[in-house]
């Protein structure tokens, strides 16, 4: 294998790291169950940017796994990140058009989250995520060394990506530096392949 392959890869999972980082650092965080706290955040361009970086990250996860001995982590975490995504653009450029428009903010923004294929498809996406995670782990697993825990902290990261919607912005953040820190884990791994 040539070595430009692998580098290609890690960059791709590099700035994948970088963007899930700064998705939760840059996103405004605002008490988003009353309007005034929905619109701060989701009309400034800070909730746009935040979404975006979000979007540009589950597009290079894969383009990354392509780099690995097996397609199917980079299968599955494709089709799942392709569920996400119609869901983080509702979310991105949906909820930022609602919020600086007019009428019962909480309501609209309720039933964009809410529609149920929406968020059906979100959750799917999200839990095939996890799974293209957990197969990279598993592909490196007998790696040993920074393959092994690069990977196993890129797949809890994953793993763990739905539940952590559900906790503070503290979480939230720090979840951002766990699946910064598993990306670059995986492509300094990638990299150093690369150099063999």
């Amino acid at each position: 294998m040539s070595t430009l392959r692998p580098r290609f890869a890690a960059a791709a999972l590099a700035l994948a790291g970088l963007l899930f980082l700064l998705y939760p650092a840059v996103r405004p965080w605002h008490d988003e169950t009353t309007a005034a706290g929905a619109a701060a955040s989701m009309g400034s361009s800070a909730w746009v940017a935040a979404h975006f970086f979000a979007i540009i990250g589950f597009i290079l996860v894969p383009i990354g796994l392509l780099c690995l001995r097996t397609i199917t982590p980079a299968i599955v975490f494709w089709i799942g990140s392709g569920l996400v995504l119609p869901y983080y653009g509702a979310e991105d450029f949906g909820l930022h058009a609602i919020a600086t428009g007019k009428g019962d903010l909480l309501a609209t923004v309720d039933a964009v989250r809410y529609q149920p294929v929406a968020i059906t498809i979100f959750g799917v996406g999200l839990l095939l995520i996890a799974a293209g995670a957990i197969l990279t782990a598993v592909a490196w697993w007998n790696e040993g060394g920074l393959a092994r825990w690069g990977s196993l902290i890129f797949a809890i990261a994953f793993a763990t990506y739905l539940p952590q919607f559900f906790t503070p912005a503290p979480v939230r953040i720090a979840h951002g530096v766990l699946a910064a820190v598993g990306c670059l884990a995986v492509a300094a791994n990638l990299w150093r392949q690369a150099r063999i």
